[in-house]
């Protein structure tokens, strides 16, 4: 039996933050992280007062910082952004706040030809025929 599974994908926050909860094979055999995610990860630990909370955010982020190379938003992801936007924004709808951060993330996966692995495959409805979005 072929193997149907992406050998290589990005992984939205959602993802990074559930991966010991996961089932390996529903995942791609490599895998990227966008400097977005890596941002989001950053601000994690300064979004909880609770302490444990705190030290587990702060302790998932060196670990992610240790072991993957995020790759940039750079020229051509800021384009792939401009294109999904205006996606989002044909269906009625404007990307901010955390809508913005998860079309970074997507133009990241765009611009690389990377499918988009998520836990909030909703969140990314009004791109699907853009990037695909794989739900985990």
């Amino acid at each position: 039996m072929l193997d149907q599974q992406p050998h290589v994908g990005v992984l939205d926050t959602s993802v990074i933050i559930d991966l010991t909860r996961i089932q390996r094979d529903l995942l791609p055999n490599e895998f990227a992280v966008s400097a977005i995610t890596m941002a989001e990860l950053a601000a994690g630990p300064h979004a909880t007062l609770d302490a444990e909370e705190r030290a587990r955010r702060q302790d998932l982020l060196q670990r992610v910082e240790a072991s993957l190379d995020p790759l940039p938003f750079d020229t051509e992801a800021a384009r792939a952004f401009g294109r999904l936007y205006a996606s989002v924004y044909k269906q009625g709808n404007k990307a901010r706040g955390s809508r913005a951060l998860d079309l970074m993330i997507a133009a990241t996966a765009m611009s690389h030809r990377m499918p988009l692995y998520t836990r909030n495959p909703q969140d990314f409805s009004a791109i699907v025929s853009l990037v695909e979005i794989i739900s985990v």
